[in-house]
């Protein structure tokens, strides 16, 4: 089905980072193009000085910085980043490198209407040094997801998956360039389909086009 059967009104999107924003420039990217009906209504970043920043800033995007280590605890900080973004009256908020492990209180506001996209086919290697446990684990396919963000780390309904294959002169830094360069493809394309109204969460699944999706999402494959 044609994606012109779904023109829509820009949605408003808020998105959090803690490092250089290279998913942040591609959904900044798609909405300079009018490919992505989204406006994105303010970057947070947690840390200060990073490249995100920068990138939004040179997009004429508010910014926010909200210092983690200012905070007392976890809970403080993620109340405070809740009524930061609540500020902007976002439909959607993207998670595009922000590393934080999220309280439930917060999991629970957002829920249904946050996206992380996370360097795994998960539930495989859920957390850290996805790349090298991949080739730790002698994997023949490793990947990405983009996923919707509950209280369980790395957990959420999953909506889209990209695999690429692992080659046997692959590295950690190799395959991940690889890996990113299908994250910055496939954000945007689940942000369209949120946007547009074809991609949703409903009783900890994820639909497309009111169809159930598999447990692993929608799947691309890319043998290179």
């Amino acid at each position: 089905m044609s994606d012109t059967t779904y023109l829509t009104n820009p949605i408003r999107v808020v998105v959090l980072i803690s490092g250089s924003g290279s998913n942040l420039q591609a959904l900044i990217d798609g909405q300079a193009s009018k490919d992505l009906p989204i406006e994105i209504v303010a970057v947070i970043s947690n840390r200060p000085d990073v490249y995100g920043l920068t990138r939004a800033a040179e997009a004429n995007i508010p910014t926010q910085l909200l210092d983690h280590k200012a905070f007392a605890d976890r809970e403080s900080f993620d109340r405070q980043l809740m009524n930061t973004i609540d500020s902007y009256q976002p439909d959607l908020v993207v998670l595009a490198g922000f590393m934080r492990i999220l309280t439930p209180a917060f999991t629970q506001h957002y829920l249904g209407r946050m996206l992380n996209i996370h360097p795994s086919l998960l539930p495989k290697f859920q957390g850290l040094h996805t790349h090298q446990r991949a080739l730790d684990a002698k994997e023949t396919h490793h990947g990405v997801t983009v996923h919707f963000v509950t209280a369980e780390l790395d957990g959420g309904p999953c909506a889209l998956q990209a695999r690429v294959a692992v080659l046997a002169d692959d590295d950690a830094v190799s395959l991940a360039k690889r890996v990113q360069s299908q994250e910055h493809a496939i954000y945007p394309l689940a942000v369209k389909w949120f946007a547009q109204g074809r991609l949703c969460m409903c009783n900890n699944r994820a639909y497309l086009d009111s169809e159930l999706l598999p447990e692993h999402g929608y799947q691309i494959e890319n043998d290179h």
